[in-house]
């Protein structure tokens, strides 16, 4: 045996100490993560690997790839490949995904990422519900995907990525680290993301929507300091302006010039939530507390208040206006779920969704004209006036274990997109869906 192959034994000796054979990506985390623990390093999960769930407590998972180590003794070649990854229908009755993935020939090197789909036909996912098909296989945060035009926007692994929509390439990335759960706020050509939000200080920055060139930064100074239970603390109104929630007020900035231009001064307590309606003229701020969320509803240009309600929750937030009403989400730990409430009576609200469970977010959002909302039971939309549901399908389960779709958007070539996972088949990436005509 030449100084090669003896090199080439003592290697599959390391990773398989029986004859080669077919060693999982599960085998060879299981022995890191167990070198780890030798090391005396924390066994705490990385932040921002995958989806990102913060507080929410939900680990993120291994991208299933099958690796076969093949050795050939007299040339010493050892071939990484990877499998075609699929499931057999369950005979239960019950639906469950086709999800799989068809990979090209050659791997990247480890330190790469796999942020597409190799070319060809898009892999069915969630039984293809609504013409699922994964167009990218990188894990983003959860809610993050926002769209405009032809482009999207979402959070990745410590980045702020633009996607495209043909091919789910990630065609630019800048560093971000999210501040809060905030998705991305698409102003004409720029992207407003949160990038400071704690203490006394705010931050705002903004990146050209096609390069992610950074061209603002803009300091809010938060009055009495932000709230603890922020939930959607970024709107934008349909002439540019910019509300955060800044504390005990609301912060107005200029989008084009880039300034704090003014301020609405809150009645009680600290904004944790901030929506402006469809033609500008109210805005609604959310005020959570350990028992209870209080709606506060302001003229948009004079500052006055115009109207006050209640509900009985203190996890209530991520506040959406419509023409009919006012949208937002309720719940903590292992379940969410959203409401509509008319006008801006919370006493009037009514539970819209099955909504998401596991520590999984399940937000409204509103695009291509209705109200989109995701999760791990079921996708719909809704009426923007109403708050009544126009189309929906159930999510199926992978086995037993829950797929989940969420912040659908909608782009000008009339397909959606939402940002998927399924920890069955260890995927997670961009799906494309052909909504109803409902919606």
């Amino acid at each position: 045996m030449n100084t090669e192959e003896r090199q080439l034994a003592e290697m599959l000796h390391r990773v398989t100490p029986e004859p080669p054979r077919r060693v999982t990506v599960e085998d060879i985390a299981y022995r890191v993560a167990s070198e780890g623990r030798g090391s005396g390093r924390s066994r705490e999960p990385r932040p921002r690997r995958g989806f990102s769930f913060r507080s929410r407590g939900l680990v993120p998972a291994l991208a299933a790839l099958t690796v076969v180590v093949i050795a050939g003794a007299s040339a010493a070649v050892a071939t990484v490949a990877t499998s075609h990854h699929s499931h057999a229908p369950a005979t239960s009755g019950t639906p469950t995904s086709s999800a799989s993935v068809s990979t090209s020939s050659s791997s990247p090197a480890p330190s790469q990422t796999v942020t597409s789909v190799p070319p060809g036909p898009h892999p069915q996912v969630a039984g293809g519900m609504w013409g699922a098909e994964l167009i990218n296989r990188q894990s983003f945060d959860q809610d993050s995907l926002t769209g405009n035009g032809d482009s999207l926007y979402a959070f990745g692994n410590g980045t702020l990525d633009r996607i495209d929509p043909a091919s789910g390439d990630v065609l630019q990335s800048v560093p971000y680290s999210a501040a809060d759960p905030e998705k991305p706020v698409v102003v004409g050509n720029t992207v407003w993301v949160v990038w400071s939000y704690g203490g006394g200080d705010i931050i705002l920055r903004g990146y050209d929507a096609r390069t992610l060139a950074q061209v603002a930064s803009v300091d809010v100074p938060a009055i009495g300091g932000v709230s603890t239970s922020a939930q959607g603390v970024l709107s934008a109104a349909p002439d540019g302006k910019l509300y955060v929630a800044a504390g005990d007020s609301v912060a107005v900035v200029d989008s084009g010039t880039h300034q704090l231009t003014s301020r609405i001064l809150l009645t009680a307590g600290r904004a944790s939530s901030v929506a402006i309606a469809p033609d500008g003229g109210l805005l609604y701020v959310g005020i959570g507390s350990a028992d209870s969320f209080q709606l506060l509803t302001y003229n948009a240009g004079t500052g006055r208040i115009v109207g006050s309600s209640t509900m009985p929750s203190g996890s209530a937030g991520n506040l959406v206006a419509t023409s009919g009403g006012i949208w937002g989400t309720t719940g903590s730990g292992m379940s969410e779920w959203v409401w509509f409430a008319p006008g801006w009576d919370l006493s009037r609200a009514v539970r819209v969704s099955q909504g998401a469970g596991g520590g999984l977010f399940s937000l409204p959002v509103v695009s291509g004209g209705v109200v989109w909302i995701g999760g791990s039971h079921e996708l719909i939309c809704a009426s923007p006036a109403t708050g009544k549901t126009l189309a929906g399908t159930v999510i199926p389960a992978d086995h037993g274990v829950v797929e989940y779709f969420s912040s659908p958007t909608v782009l000008s070539n009339g397909h959606a997109y939402a940002l998927y996972q399924d920890d069955q088949s260890q995927l997670a990436g961009v799906a494309q869906l052909t909504p109803p005509a409902q919606c």
